[in-house]
């Protein structure tokens, strides 16, 4: 968790170790290499975009008490935003091979999870479920619940034999034997009160969901200067996105004008692309950093392109 506020020129080593820390991973030397970049960049591919602000995806669903709103779609990692209509309750299910997770933006959740005592996730909480855990959730209050879920791509839902399968088109369902899932433990917990934890002065910073195939960081800081030769760092094998979970979010990615995402909003990156994102606004910012990587490769600039004209 970051104190104090970063110097505006920082070298490559120190933005490395900074990122590996947060990332939960131990500073090493560094090295210069030959990075693949494509010669035409990435680009966003619907739904996908760089910026999803909450207000816009509210507006676009005014007036609907359910709905899902697909809004990353990658091929490590799919997102949406879902709403519940007051008394909706999902079937029980489960993930086959991956975890799930949930962000509660607003309302009240009740999460009913195998080997887990039920409980209420309100706005901040962060909820996941490892795979083959079944589960089912619901709104438990009188104003619809809204909430981010994130899955592996191409992860199908599967339901235990009591239960009835939604309906897939072009598919059928059979049952089967299976055995084996993963459990809880002191660092994969079922969910995480960000809200609860900031009033209460414990530290929430550090992975959230930490999986072979999934990461989630939460990351949280004080505002940040900017060095204007700073590109930030790029990622080989898979995009990033975020979830800004309290305050503000300043970003630069590309070419494209830096810019501020707010509290509920989604940024979203895709490979092989510069990027950084910095904390913003006036005090206290956090964001949930996510891709299909928990030792995911960052690529930083050389380091005499990090210095000012005078300095080199």
């Amino acid at each position: 968790m970051c104190q104090s506020k970063m110097p505006v020129t920082m070298t490559a080593a120190s933005l490395l170790a900074l990122t590996l820390h947060l990332h939960a991973q131990t500073p090493q030397q560094d090295t210069l290499v030959w990075a693949p970049v494509p010669k035409t960049p990435n680009t966003w591919i619907a739904p996908n975009k760089p910026h999803t602000r909450l207000t816009d995806v509210l507006a676009a669903h005014k007036g609907q008490a359910r709905w899902r709103e697909p809004s990353v779609r990658d091929t490590l990692l799919a997102a949406d935003y879902v709403q519940l209509a007051p008394g909706e309750k999902t079937r029980r299910q489960f993930q086959p091979d991956n975890p799930i997770w949930w962000i509660v933006q607003s309302g009240e959740v009740r999460f009913t999870i195998e080997g887990v005592d039920p409980f209420v996730a309100t706005k901040g909480f962060l909820v996941q479920v490892p795979y083959r855990n079944v589960y089912q959730f619901e709104t438990a209050g009188a104003a619809p619940a809204l909430l981010f879920e994130v899955k592996v791509a191409d992860s199908p839902t599967m339901y235990p034999a009591d239960e009835t399968p939604a309906p897939i088109p072009g598919m059928e369902f059979v049952k089967v034997r299976i055995s084996g899932k993963a459990t809880y433990s002191d660092t994969v917990r079922p969910f995480l009160d960000f809200n609860g934890a900031l009033a209460a002065g414990k530290r929430v910073a550090g992975a959230f969901v930490s999986d072979p195939r999934a990461f989630a960081n939460v990351i949280r800081g004080l505002p940040q200067g900017d060095n204007p030769n700073d590109k930030g760092h790029f990622h080989e094998v898979s995009a990033e996105f975020w979830f800004v979970l309290e305050g503000t979010i300043n970003y630069k990615i590309a070419d494209l004008p830096i810019f501020d995402a707010a509290q509920g909003d989604i940024v979203f990156v895709p490979k092989q692309m510069w990027h950084r994102a910095h904390h913003g606004g006036t005090g206290y910012s956090t964001r949930l950093a996510m891709n299909g990587y928990p030792q995911l490769l960052h690529n930083f600039q050389r380091t005499e392109e990090l210095k000012s004209t005078k300095e080199r």
